[in-house]
Parts: structure tokens; C-alpha cells; sequence
């Protein structure tokens, strides 16, 4: 049953939606992006599948998308949001892997380290802005030091799967998927074909934990 509460940060209050799993082995937190909340495709569809694996899910909403605002604050302020929701995360004395789509993806991989994050999971990193390559965040995603994968639209404008670096990380391609994991009409790929490639991804990693 989804358990839902507010938490207070630094940076204003934030919300922590829980879809609990029976005998749970771990947490997994995800974060949102920029452009939307917790109610995207690719966070609704791990949410509904990892309890089944016996992993926990919280979906964290940044106080700026609680407090209604339309545009996300700086990194650094989101920071200090995740930070802030984190020892709700760890609560239940389960192992914590951080995550999130984009943006979200972004926190996660920063504040790895500091919060003793067991791994990290970053679905659509936004490797650079889109066209713009050279401004490169491979750094950000390689810091974390914890075990790290990284799923990724074959489409995605912020970063296709062959511009990634190569290090001590899991890539897993979704094909043709944006960088919301949306597949064209004309593809040979589902949207719920892409979508289970997603969960699918998780699942396995999260077991191999």
C-alpha cells in the first residue's frame, strides 16, 4: 500500500511517496527531473514493478515541485533537498541505492559518496545539454565510487549510449527511446516493450546487489 509523507530540508519541504515491498532487501530512492515530477513513465513503472523483487521504492519529490514551482533551483539547492529527505530514506535500516531520472540522476551520482549510498541508479543521464557535447558531465556521473547503472534511450538528445565513457559502470540501452523513454510509432519497439526494458534492467541489477 503507497504511504506518502513530507519531509522537512533546508531547502523547503519535500514529499516521500513509499511503495513498500514484503521483506524487503533494500531502498531504492529516485529523484525527478527538471521538466517534470514523480508521475513520469519511467519512475511509475519501477515503482509498480521492484516491490515485487522484494526492494522497496521511494519516489522523492524536490520541495520546489512541492511547493508548486515551475522551474528547478540550482544543483546545489537540490542537493541540499536529497540530502535533507536522506535519513528518512535510511529509516528503515535497509541498504539505500540513490537514483533518479536526469536531473534527478545528477543528485544522486553527486551526494553518492557523502551519504554512503549502496549504488547508484541513473536513468537518462543528461550526459551534455543537447548539441552541445563538449560540455561534458561524465565526471559527475564517474564520482560517486559506488556501483553504478545507467539506462539510456537510444534516441536520448542528452547523451546516445555510444557517447558515454567507458569505466567500472553498467549501460543498458533502451532502443529507440527518448530521453523520457518514449519510442516513436513507427518503431519496432512498444512503449510497453520499452518500458519492461526498463524495469527489466533494474530488476536484474538490483538482484545482483
Amino acid at each position: 500500500m503507497k504511504r506518502t509523507e513530507t519531509v522537512g530540508t533546508e531547502a523547503g519541504d519535500a514529499r516521500v511517496s513509499w511503495y513498500p515491498a514484503k521483506d524487503a532487501r533494500l531502498v531504492l530512492a529516485l529523484g525527478h527531473g527538471a521538466g517534470g515530477g514523480i508521475e513520469a513513465r519511467d519512475l511509475a513503472a519501477i515503482a509498480a514493478e521492484l516491490p515485487g523483487h522484494s526492494v522497496t521504492v521511494a519516489l522523492v519529490e524536490q520541495p520546489w515541485r512541492v511547493a508548486g514551482r515551475k522551474v528547478a533551483p540550482a544543483p546545489k539547492t537540490l542537493d541540499t533537498g536529497w540530502r535533507g529527505v536522506w535519513p528518512v530514506l535510511a529509516g528503515p535500516g535497509l541498504p539505500v541505492v540513490a537514483g533518479g531520472r536526469s536531473a534527478g540522476a545528477r543528485v544522486a551520482c553527486r551526494t553518492a559518496a557523502e551519504l554512503g549510498a549502496a549504488a547508484v541508479l541513473a536513468l537518462a543521464f543528461p550526459l551534455h545539454p543537447p548539441g552541445r557535447p563538449e560540455r561534458s558531465r561524465a565526471g559527475e556521473l564517474l564520482g560517486g565510487g559506488v556501483p553504478l547503472l545507467v539506462v539510456q534511450g537510444g534516441r536520448d538528445p542528452f547523451g546516445r549510449p555510444g557517447e558515454f565513457p567507458e569505466g567500472p559502470y553498467r549501460l543498458v540501452e533502451v532502443p529507440d527511446a527518448d530521453h523520457g523513454f518514449a519510442v516513436p510509432k513507427r518503431s519496432a519497439v512498444t512503449q510497453v516493450e520499452a518500458l519492461r526494458a526498463v524495469t527489466g534492467a533494474v530488476a536484474a541489477w538490483t538482484a545482483g546487489l
